[in-house]
């Protein structure tokens, strides 16, 4: 049985990564193969997050790659990010979605949003030791996220906060989360403000952790916040700002699951072709066989389609260019891979990949939250149908 250490590392085409990002992403591959792939499945049949590789995290400066050197970061570019969340996807995704979003969505909102005095109280946590988490989702409020129902008052110096929210990633980890609440409804969408909030406070509750198909060592939790007072220093941004906050960090959110989905779809396919070149039927392997051969073939060819879109949103946002279109694309189409080069894979093996002992179960179970959280595919089939009909008005 092939292992996943044995494949070649995890790599886009040169022309997609410098050299600095390409070596970064190929250490942080061979950490994850080495470190993660013996603690994987364990992981996963325990639902649970081994807190040992949350340390190496923020060791290895996983936590806070786009934190500048100065608060303790890695100061590295946004893609640099991508290539990280791809390169830990190949080998867990799980582990993936907790950097990816301490760094696409915590780490990129305080960046870009937070008062200097935030920033530098909670920049250098974020980098060395605290996991971040983003709640804005809510019973009522997940594709229409504007239509959350947490409350936030202002008395005095302070602003006092009760509600609750679904689907926290990280949450059982975190001390630090981006809670977004409503400050007037009345004036709908544009009385959301976002706080940044610390676990251990008074009034701050932490539900059960779910039991989920997949990605399964990743936590995800309930909150509950009853007359939790946050200073008001703590408003990200301004208030009434919180709406603006959320788009444009999901936006950049987007690209890091279509990172995950990437790794994800890289390691099907890779288990898959190292496989059939072993299993021997009518006397030869079947990888001589060009029914299989054409199964790969395509399994590659929709792999790299997916990835020059999610490079392609990476640089554009780098760039400081419109990339919200770019984005949605380069979500929907890896989370589609992904869900695809993983049932593939699962079918070359045949019966063994039915089976826990044979990784393509778990890489399958993995794939498809790709399609749902973030903005489920539905939204970003949206999001690109109104900037086609917006170009041919």
């Amino acid at each position: 049985m092939p292992t996943a250490e044995a494949a070649a590392p995890v790599v886009p085409p040169l022309s997609i990564l410098t050299e600095s990002e390409r070596e970064i992403a190929e250490n942080v591959h061979q950490f994850a193969a080495e470190t993660i792939g013996p603690r994987s499945l364990a992981m996963d049949l325990a639902n649970r997050m081994d807190p040992e590789l949350v340390r190496q995290f923020f060791e290895l400066d996983l936590m806070g790659i786009e934190i500048p050197e100065e608060f303790g970061g890695l100061g590295q570019n946004f893609t640099t990010s991508i290539a990280v969340i791809e390169a830990l996807a190949r080998v867990d995704a799980a582990c993936a979605v907790c950097v990816d979003v301490q760094n696409t969505l915590v780490d990129n909102a305080v960046l870009r949003w937070a008062s200097p005095e935030l920033k530098a109280k909670y920049l250098p946590q974020l980098a060395k030791q605290k996991v971040g988490a983003y709640a804005l989702s809510e019973a009522e409020s997940g594709s229409d996220a504007f239509a959350l129902k947490t409350r936030a008052e202002k008395k005095g110096d302070r602003w006092v906060l009760n509600g609750g929210k679904l689907w926290i990633t990280n949450g059982l980890e975190a001390e630090l989360f981006l809670v977004f609440a409503n400050v007037d409804f009345a004036k709908g969408y544009k009385g959301i403000t976002a706080f940044v909030v610390e676990s251990g406070w008074k009034g701050f509750t932490k539900g059960k952790k779910e039991d989920k198909l997949g990605i399964r060592a990743s936590s995800t939790l309930a909150l509950a916040f009853e007359d939790l007072e946050v200073p008001e220093e703590n408003v990200l941004g301004k208030v009434g700002e919180g709406y603006k906050i959320a788009i444009e960090t999901l936006n950049e959110g987007r690209i890091g699951i279509g990172a995950q989905m990437l790794g994800v779809a890289r390691a099907a396919l890779d288990y898959s072709a190292k496989y059939v070149q072993t299993r021997v039927q009518f006397g030869k392997p079947i990888s001589e066989f060009q029914a299989i051969q054409h199964e790969l073939a395509r399994m590659d060819m929709e792999l790299e389609c997916a990835r020059l879109a999610v490079y392609n949103a990476a640089r554009l946002k780098e760039a400081g260019r419109p990339f919200a279109r770019e984005g949605a694309i380069a979500k929907l189409k890896a989370s589609e891979v992904a869900e695809y080069c993983t049932s593939k894979g699962l079918e070359l093996l045949g019966g063994y990949g039915y089976v826990r002992e044979y990784p393509l179960e778990k890489m399958y179970r993995d794939a498809k939250i790709g399609k749902i959280y973030e903005g489920t595919s539905y939204m970003q089939l949206s999001t690109i149908a109104k900037d086609v009909l917006k170009r041919n008005a």
